[in-house]
Order: C-alpha cells, then structure tokens, then sequence
C-alpha cells in the first residue's frame, strides 16, 4: 500500500499529514500528487468525498515551499496560487485544509468571499498572503478596488468547476484568467463533463493529463434508503422517522429555498431543534448554523444544494432527500456528505409519485437500483389529505376521489332550477362551495387491498406503488 512518504511530498508537509492522522493517500490523491509535483495541467472527475482538497492542495504547497518565508514584508509574500470555488461553503472548507497542510511551513493563506463586508478582508490582504482562496464574484470586487495583484500566480486551482458553470460564473472566470500570467500549472476538478466545462478546460489547461476517479459513484459506506409517500405526508413521515428512530445530526436538502425556511419553522414547531440555510441567509446567519450543527446543539440542518458542495461535518451520520433533486448529479453531491473518510452514513430518500423519473434518473446514473421500503402508516397507495393541507390541495384530492360523472340530457325545467335557488331567500340557498372547506376534510374508504401479487415490492418499481394502496410485508423501518 502507497505511503505519503512514497509520493514525494517533503518532510514538513509528511509531519502535518501525521498531526491530522492521515493515513494512506486515496485514489485520486495517489494519481494527482506525483504528476502535481513534476508541474503539468491536470484535469480531474472526481466526486466529492474523495480526497481531492489533498491532492491539489498537497503539491501545490510542496511547490511553493523555495518561497516560503517569515519575512513581515507584504512584498514577500504575494499571491502566488490562487484556488477558485463556487460557493463560500466549500471556499472555506478548502482554506481551512490548507492551514492544516502548511501547519510546519511559513506560509500564508487566506479566504474571500461575498457575503460580509469586504472591509474586514482587505487589512489581511495588505499583510500579504501566498495562497488565496476566493469565489470568483468577491475575487473580482477586490481586483476592482484594487486590493490584490495576481500578476505572480503561478498556480491555479478550480473546484467544482461545473458547479461554477450551474451558478453563471462563466464570465468571470475569462476575466480572471485574462489577470493571470500565461506561464502557470493549472488543474481542473469537477464532477461532470459537460460540453461547456470541456470547452473551458480547452481555453486554460495546456495539454493536461485526464485522471478519472469514481465519477458518479456513491460511497459503499452510504446505505440508501428510498421510502415512497404522497407529498403531502412528507413532513410527518420526516417526522415520525427522526422521533422513532431518535435520529441526531440531520441534514435534510430541499429543492427551494422558500421550502427550506418552511421546512424548518415547521419542524421547530413539532419540538425538533432545527434551522435553515439557503443562498438569502446572510453569511454569519449560515456559519452560526453550520457551528451550532457541527457541535450537535442542532438536531436538523435543512439546507438546498447550496450545501451540497462545500459542508464538510466529521462522520455526519443521516442526510435526507425530502425533495429529489432534478439533477440526478446533485444527488451523488447531497449524499457524499456522508459517509465520508470510512465512517458508515445513510441516505434517505421521500419520494412522492411527481418524483419517481428523477429517481429513475439518480438509479441510472450510480448504475444501482434503489428498493422501495414502505413505513407503516405511511403507505403511498392511501390517500391522506390532512387538515393543514392547502385548500388547492384539498380540491384537488376531492377531484381524484369523485366518480366520473358524464353529461346527460336534462328537462327544461331542471336546466332553469339554478336561476330560480338565487332568486330564493339566503335562508333558503343550498351551501355555497366555500363552506365545504368549513368543515374538517374526511378522506374516502380506501379501496380493496389488491391481490398479493401486487405487494411484492421488489417487482414493482416505486411508480407502481402510488397506483393503488398497499399493506407493508414487513414492520421495520
């Protein structure tokens, strides 16, 4: 088995790996570090989970150790390696990993975002940093008020960059290229490869070495669990799992942010400590919240994909889907943040019959199909409209439930019936249809349990499940 040691990587570097326990290099640090070192373009797959902060960061440091000084000098120490993210989550993640890494070595990093004042980054930078790392927006402020040169980087790091395509950074990645001297290593690290990203690696990377590891695969240590329900019984289906389970340190991803703020006031209500983050949180609001999770004083964290790339909690045990994500890709995102570094995790699915193509999506991309396990009470065939459903809501499960009734031809008499009720007193008036929402709404018998063959859940894909109701085979959750 490959040592550290037997990558290359110099003494000081080996000193801090052994301080934060590292062991043995993963697979996409044991291909990226050594080609790192000799100083050519790199352009990597790699999901999240897999070690990749260490495999740029690792040889990056390496190279810039003949710069390394504690001189107090700002002109000693510019920018020399520039690590661009797309979200201020992941920016500080990699940072912190950096400091860790040159633990032993006098070199200085730092991190810019958006999202706080700029005022408090800008005495740091005057001191002088060799290594920063910035999402692209804030960088730019700072270009703009000229606070920072970047004209001796000579590395130069893109994280995640087909998430910096989703979020329309295009732009300003041209820009702060354009800044940057033409002689310098570049690498490229991203999850997917659509055309726009194998054009972008074209316009920067010189003729770089393509090293693919477990591209849109899931971690073995993440058990994923799909449970079919009726959307509108999501909420208590979370609820009834986290309470009988007694489940601690939940992330829990939504597909809005409006859905995340409600998500997470309602639970709050149903006495589950919980708090939302979205990209209208303000910096110092999502950093509390990280902390207060991270500490486990925060039972839920309810979250959108904003926090799919960039949280990095230390054997974070559940996350879960209440919405399927669109993109079969953010869902590899969402559950690598379990299971990470060897620790067991488990991913839970709710998925309502409107979600069933993206999960057939999610199966076809990890190349595994994803059983159906049915909670009892919970059982997605039954329709259940409860009382704090919207009245659209409610309208709508009364349409599904009444007969069909076809046109028939009517007597004169009873055509005029309507004209002369409104002529009658308002004692007198049948109900309007606004008071059949007075009362609370009961749900229909539900019709005969189909025949057994139909219950077998492994021969039925999840779609199936909500054509008619069915009784679980079994008790566990």
């Amino acid at each position: 088995m490959t040592t550290f040691a037997e990558l290359g990587l110099a003494p000081d570097i080996l000193r801090a790996l052994d301080d934060m326990g590292y062991a043995t290099p993963t697979p996409i640090q044991e291909q990226v570090i050594p080609l790192a070192l000799q100083g050519g373009d790199i352009l990597g797959a790699a999901q999240t989970g897999t070690g990749k902060t260490a495999a740029f960061a690792l040889p990056l440091l390496q190279r810039l150790l003949p710069f390394a000084n504690t001189g107090t000098s700002p002109a000693k120490h510019p920018i020399r390696a520039l690590i661009l993210t797309p979200t201020r989550e992941l920016a500080i993640q990699v940072e912190e990993s950096v400091k860790a890494y040159c633990k032993h070595i006098p070199l200085r990093s730092l991190v810019v975002y958006g999202g706080v004042s700029i005022n408090t980054q800008i005495p740091i930078l005057k001191t002088g940093v060799e290594i920063l790392v910035a999402t692209p927006g804030r960088l730019l402020d700072h270009v703009q008020n000229k606070t920072l040169m970047l004209n001796q980087v000579n590395t130069l790091v893109l994280d995640e960059a087909d998430r910096m395509l989703d979020m329309g950074f295009m732009p300003d990645l041209k820009r702060i290229v354009a800044l940057l001297p033409a002689q310098r290593v570049n690498m490229m690290f991203s999850a997917t490869f659509p055309e726009e990203i194998r054009k972008l690696a074209d316009s920067i990377l010189n003729n770089p070495t393509f090293i693919e590891v477990a591209r849109n695969a899931t971690a073995v240590t993440v058990t994923q669990v799909v449970h079919p329900v009726h959307h509108e019984r999501k909420r208590a289906l979370l609820t009834h799992l986290i309470k009988t389970r007694d489940l601690k340190q939940v992330l829990v991803f939504t597909g809005t942010k409006l859905g995340c703020n409600r998500l997470a006031n309602e639970l709050n209500k149903l006495g589950l400590h919980a708090d939302a983050i979205h990209g209208d949180k303000t910096q110092q609001e999502r950093i509390k919240a990280l902390d207060a999770f991270k500490a486990g004083t925060l039972r839920v964290l309810v979250a959108t994909d904003v926090a799919a790339r960039g949280i990095d909690i230390e054997a974070l045990p559940f996350v879960v889907n209440y919405d399927l994500p669109h993109n079969a890709e953010d869902y590899v995102h969402r559950i690598g943040r379990t299971g990470r570094a060897g620790v067991k995790g488990e991913a839970i699915s709710l998925v309502s019959e409107s979600e069933t193509r993206y999960l057939k999506d999610i199966e076809k991309l990890i190349g595994t199909p994803l059983e159906p396990t049915i909670v009892p009470g919970f059982e997605p065939g039954v329709a259940d409209v409860p009382a704090y459903a919207s009245r659209p809501q409610r309208i709508e499960r009364q349409a599904e439930e009444r007969p069909i009734e076809y046109p028939v031809e009517r007597p004169a008499e009873q055509v005029a019936a309507p004209a002369l009720e409104r002529s009658a007193p308002r004692a007198q008036r049948p109900a309007s249809r606004d008071a059949l929402f007075d009362s609370p709404y009961v749900p229909s018998a539900a019709p005969a349990t189909p025949p057994a063959a139909n219950r077998q859940l492994s021969r039925k894909p999840v779609a199936a499940l909500f054509r008619s109701p069915v009784k679980p085979e079994s008790s566990e959750q």
